[in-house]
């Protein structure tokens, strides 16, 4: 008999049901309330599961409490959001998807578990798989951005990066399946609604890739899809995740996600609530005491079995046994060494300089060329805190490289002026006088730099935004230095967990660099790009707004029957604004200039189980070294159901030196065409299919050809 088959034998419904249950140590406040001490219920074994505790030694203490002290002896699981990083921070996921690496996804990803699990993690509640086509929802900062492809290579690349091989990192999470990005007007937690066609080609792909990788958990997101709450929907969690997908890992709850499903109106009282989210799939109830206490109770309604929760049972000791709890419980390795600590600040920063996207850089006013004289204004150009962004648990306050900080190491020979000028979202009556003192600062610059947008603490959980513009009086202070600057060149910093809607801050900077929230090497990555060390290589994962009303805005819309046409009243256009977004997907500036060119396909047909090679030539026009996103997208012309305009297929990157040429090759197989039919089973539709290369998602920027799928 297996070690797993005894323990379930011996244990009490009590014990099992202890399994099944995860509760908040006080170590990090993640939801909106924590647990008392939980010293009996670990030793009584009520407690089998921590979330938000983390460091060698107090891990260490509980951990004993759970195996020398309990009964059965069986070790606890601690999970912790490692989203960005854990006590060293990278960017914000968002900005990490700006990347386009995935190496590097992979690289940060393992540097955060090693780091966690030298603090006693074992797991990370990561990575966010949730594709958001709306700015306004606060939590499309810990996502891939707006596309699935992007959404799925990201999830592969995370998972394998949080895990390692056989499980020897930390067990990764992905989260929150399913749709959560879409939640209704960008406001976090209200209800989804959408078809189901766009759940499988948009917000599907990226828990199917985090399957495919391995993933060893999956969390259900809070909110109801069509009617049914995810922590309650057997339909896509027994049937497509668990039946389809064939994923046999732990489904663990959100936080108080089981009895919130008596808010969502379709539990009466607590039994029935846990009934649903067994009966669902959900194996670990966290933080709503449901399982505990609902499920004895269910029992005895027969609305469970005990095969059920068995079934459940078993699947976390798997998870702990694949970990090598079993054999090392305090498998924390303790405090790491001052080089690897100083290996992953040098990460950090290569990763931040490779997030940053320049979306304007008007006369090449950068690189900087040794300026003599530099005001440096903003509520964000000394904010070491807020250069963290959210979910950064155990990462210090400070010690976040900050602007000031970097331009200071890295141009000592400059005059730096600096002034606050308006806090992050402050109110007009105090900001007048600072915003006086800003512009000031402005005479006999050579150069002004304005560092604005939001604080950490309005993105993330629950910071959705209506008017996702500049906070407080941050456009009076930008409105006064643009007025004072004269000819001087204004360089523009913006700092944000999402796509901001800025379209004067765009006209009026001279350059314009979204940083997102960089981590801890921030003010040093940043010094990196505008002084020219490294060339800025990032492009958006997310298409920008010109305003609000034109959300949601993204690249892969459909025609419809009357497609925008400017001498054509009667179609689909605004009366007041473009349809285009202000930087569409994929845009970003370097320090080069690329020119694509003479696109070659190996093939002119493509069946189902083949694979063609897709080839363009770049050339790098510019005066600096750079790198360049070379992207692949396809359009289905005619198809049984409508496509959209632009799909995704690949991506690469390349880099040039000055009036260098290169090639680049992607390949596309049979089956990365296959899109759901009528049915939404996959199908491969015999037809011609459009193939463009370039760097962003606009087709005028692309070089393209036609194949023709063929049947094999």
């Amino acid at each position: 008999m297996s070690r797993i088959d005894q323990l379930i034998g011996a244990m009490t419904l009590s014990e099992k049901l202890g399994q099944l249950t995860m509760t908040a140590a006080p170590y990090a406040v993640t939801g909106p309330f924590v647990a008392g001490d939980l010293s009996e219920g670990i030793k009584s074994g009520t407690i089998g599961n921590l979330l938000n505790l983390y460091g060698p030694e107090i891990v260490a203490r509980t951990q004993r409490l759970a195996v020398e002290e309990s009964r059965l002896g069986i070790p606890l699981l601690i999970g912790l959001d490692v989203i960005h990083g854990h006590r060293t921070l990278f960017p914000v996921p968002l900005a990490e998807a700006a990347m386009f690496d995935a190496a590097l996804w992979t690289e940060t990803a393992h540097a955060a578990a090693r780091e966690a699990a030298a603090d006693g993690v074992t797991m990370t509640f990561a990575p966010m798989c949730d594709v958001c086509r709306d700015p306004r929802w606060g939590r499309i900062v810990e996502g891939p951005g707006e596309d699935p492809f992007v959404g799925a290579a990201i999830a592969a690349a995370k998972v394998a990066g949080f895990q390692g091989k056989n499980l020897d990192g930390i067990a990764a999470c992905a989260k929150h399946f399913a749709a959560y990005g879409a939640v209704m007007a960008g406001r976090e937690y209200a209800s989804t609604d959408i078809s189901a066609r766009t759940l499988h080609e948009v917000h599907l792909a990226s828990f199917a890739a985090a399957v495919a990788a391995g993933v060893a958990a999956i969390m259900p997101a809070f909110t109801e899809l069509d009617g049914v709450p995810m922590t309650a929907n057997r339909e896509l969690l027994q049937g497509y995740l668990r039946g389809q997908l064939g994923f046999e890992g732990v489904i663990i709850s959100d936080y108080n996600a089981i009895a919130e499903l008596m808010r969502h109106g379709v539990a009466a009282d607590l039994a029935e609530a846990a009934a649903l989210a067994l009966n669902a799939g959900v194996d670990i109830d966290m933080m709503a005491e449901a399982y505990g206490d609902g499920l004895p109770v269910a029992l005895e309604r027969r609305l469970v079995t005990m095969d059920q929760i068995d079934a459940a049972v078993r699947r976390v000791l798997r998870l702990k046994e694949r970990l090598g709890l079993f054999d090392d419980p305090y498998r924390s390795a303790g405090a790491e060494s001052a080089a690897d600590l100083a290996k992953r600040r040098v990460l950090a920063r290569d990763a931040g300089a490779k997030s940053m996207v320049l979306l304007k850089n008007e006369k090449d006013v950068l690189p900087l060329t040794k300026p003599r004289r530099i005001a440096l204004i903003g509520p964000l150009a000394d904010a070491a805190q807020e250069m963290r962004g959210p979910w950064a648990a155990a990462a210090p306050l400070t010690g976040c490289a900050t602007v000031l900080e970097g331009l200071r190491a890295a141009l000592p020979d400059a005059e730096i002026e600096y002034a606050l000028g308006v806090a992050i979202d402050g109110g007009a009556a105090e900001e007048a006088g600072g915003i006086a003192i800003a512009a000031a600062l402005c005479d006999g610059a050579d150069v002004i730099i304005l560092c604005v947008g939001e604080a950490a603490n309005m993105s993330g959980e629950a910071a959705s935004r209506a008017h996702p513009h500049l906070p407080g009086q941050q456009q009076r202070l930008c409105d006064a230095i643009f007025e004072k600057a004269g000819g001087r060149p204004v360089i523009t910093i913006l700092f944000s967990g999402r796509p901001l809607i800025v379209p004067a801050l765009v006209e009026k900077s001279a350059a314009l660099l979204a940083a997102w929230f960089p981590g801890s090497e921030a003010g040093n990555a940043i010094v990196d790009l505008i002084t020219g060390k490294v060339s800025p290589s990032g492009c958006t994962p997310v298409s920008w707004p010109r305003a609000t009303g034109q959300i949601p805005v993204f690249f892969g819309e459909r025609n419809g029957g009357r497609p925008i046409n400017p001498a054509d009243h009667y179609t689909s256009k605004y009366l007041d604004s473009e349809n285009s977004p202000l930087f569409v997907f994929g845009d970003g500036l370097g320090y080069g200039r690329f020119a694509f060119s003479n696109l070659k396909l190996s093939a002119t047909t493509l069946a189902r189980s083949g694979t063609l090679a897709a080839s363009v030539d770049v050339a790098n026009e510019g005066g600096h070294t750079a790198e360049e996103t070379v992207f692949l997208f396809c359009h289905d012309r005619l198809a049984s159901v409508t496509r959209p305009l632009l799909e995704l297929k690949g991506f690469a990157k390349i880099t040039l030196a000055a009036g260098a040429r290169g090639t680049v090759t992607l390949a596309l197989k049979g089956t990365d065409l296959c899109f759901p039919g009528a049915d939404l089973a996959p199908l491969f539709e015999p037809g011609e299919v459009e193939i463009f290369l370039g760097p962003a998602a606009d087709r005028t920027r692309l070089v393209g050809a036609t194949i023709r799928l063929v049947a094999d």
